[in-house]
């Protein structure tokens, strides 16, 4: 990679006098600022995005808020997270970002330090008590996610609502009446964090006008735990045929111990499932699923915010349509 030392070499000048071309802050004549521009050109150099950020006043870095906690699927998460990197690399833009847990503050933080032109946020709460934060923060915000209270704030995700109905609705329309739902770790229900709820709210939402039997089962990662929650699910009383499986990292455990307790899919047992495509495929038994576009998301919020760098555009609440795949996991009763 070339470096701005030998562009000064070749140009004949420091490398402060370079520095000064790229950042316009001081004046250049302009034999030398020729000299230095037909160096660059000559050799390929490509200022990085800390001597663009001079010339434009601007940091060209977008922020991004994801709190880290022990019951995310981190796999999931770093899918989000390379998709932004990724689109934000093509506007040659770097990002920023931000894993503690980021209260109130912390985005203003950012941007009064010149830190980041934008933010985008996401583990978004139902309740975010950032939300009063984010509406003053001068600057673009784009939320990954939909809080309850989101007035004035661009927001994009998966339609988990219509998602939650749509698995419900497809195991009900196979004769299913009794079905349960094995949902995210109780933390993530705790938190109140506006995926898992709105998802649950379809679920619920459409069993009941469906007049189903329904359950919801919260169920934390590891083999003990994914046993345990299946004694709850499976048990005689309950009849239940069916399963909507909103929890990627039991998926694995799930149908292994499907299989030990001698459980068809989908003999004995549907299963539907919310995760990447890649995942519900490649699974030891292929699930019909809906999917979650963590690369196309990413690749959106960057847009959202990139649009309104510079510019005064109205809040938008962007929510992508749910998309199922069939494949097999699911039986006619």
């Amino acid at each position: 990679m070339i470096t701005i030392k030998e562009v000064a070499h070749h140009a004949g000048v420091s490398m402060s006098t370079v520095s000064y071309v790229l950042s316009g802050k001081r004046s250049i004549s302009e034999e030398t600022k020729r000299r230095v521009e037909q160096s660059i050109v000559a050799l390929g150099y490509h200022p990085n995005a800390g001597a663009r950020a001079l010339a434009s006043n601007r940091a060209r870095v977008v922020g991004l808020v994801v709190p880290l906690h022990s019951d995310q699927n981190l796999p999931i998460i770093m899918r989000f997270v390379s998709s932004i990197v990724a689109r934000a690399r093509d506007h040659d833009y770097d990002v920023l970002l931000l894993t503690k847990e980021a209260g109130p503050g912390e985005a203003h933080r950012v941007i009064a330090r010149s830190m980041a032109d934008a933010i985008v946020v996401m583990d978004v709460e139902s309740a975010d008590p950032r939300v009063p934060e984010l509406r003053a923060v001068d600057a673009p915000v784009v939320l990954l996610g939909v809080p309850d209270d989101h007035e004035g704030l661009s927001c994009l995700d998966l339609d988990f609502t219509t998602a939650g109905r749509q698995m419900a609705s497809h195991l009900a329309d196979r004769g299913h009446r009794s079905i349960a739902l094995i949902g995210s770790p109780p933390p993530v229900y705790e938190r109140g964090t506006s995926f898992a709820a709105r998802l649950l709210a379809g679920f619920q939402g459409e069993t009941a006008k469906r007049g189903l039997l329904a359950s919801v089962h919260s169920c934390a990662a590891g083999y003990d735990a994914v046993s345990k929650c299946l004694d709850d699910v499976l048990h005689p009383d309950r009849g239940t045929t069916g399963l909507v499986v909103h929890n990627e990292a039991v998926l694995g455990p799930l149908l292994l111990e499907l299989r030990r307790r001698s459980l068809d899919v989908p003999g004995d047992l549907s299963v539907i499932t919310l995760c990447p495509d890649d995942v519900a495929a490649t699974l030891p038994v292929p699930l019909t699923s809906i999917a979650v576009p963590a690369e196309e998301l990413g690749a959106i919020a960057v847009e959202m915010v990139m649009a309104r760098l510079g510019r005064e555009l109205a809040p938008e609440v962007r929510l992508l349509q749910p998309l199922l795949t069939d494949r097999g996991s699911t039986a006619v009763r």
